[in-house]
């Protein structure tokens, strides 16, 4: 079902794929928007290993959330931070894809378990993180990405 990477030589070990997972900063979500057009954007994330799931917080209405409503499946893409070697001009990277299956979380006790956990990786303070989720978690929306399949390899722009 899933294409098998060209380069194999470049491709990242399931276990390098998982922790630029937990470690990345941001990563872009990609749906099928309106008129069957490719919608992605950028977003923060949690990566949970335990239970395997990407999770995003936003808006409980707009493209995004329309897009997954119309269809479950969508991408997921995160890029490390990229480097360069002494006296290297170009930079290298790695970089991971998610394909899997997106819903909206609508269970009060995940969505608030999530919250905690992206607020955590983003805000060094937790009581902000509370704040927010007393104030406007009946109107935040949660998703879950469930990969079905994960990929990831060493670009080396040179």
């Amino acid at each position: 079902m899933f294409r098998e990477m060209r380069r194999i030589g470049q491709q990242l070990s399931e276990e390098e794929c998982l922790q630029i997972l937990e470690t990345g900063r941001r990563g872009t979500l990609a749906l099928l928007g309106d008129d069957a057009y490719p919608y992605a954007v950028p977003v923060n994330y949690w990566y949970s290993r335990k239970q395997n799931c990407l999770y995003f917080h936003g808006a409980g209405e707009g493209h995004k959330v329309d897009a997954i409503r119309r269809c479950g499946k969508a991408s997921f893409n995160v890029l490390s931070e990229g480097w360069q070697g002494k006296d290297e001009w170009w930079m290298q990277f790695n970089s991971v894809i998610v394909f899997g299956r997106i819903r909206i979380v609508e269970e009060t006790p995940v969505k608030e378990k999530v919250l905690r956990a992206i607020g955590g990786k983003y805000y060094p303070d937790p009581q902000p993180v509370e704040n927010m989720i007393q104030k406007h978690l009946s109107h935040i929306c949660i998703l879950e990405l469930r990969p079905e399949h994960i990929t990831g390899k060493h670009v080396n722009e040179k």
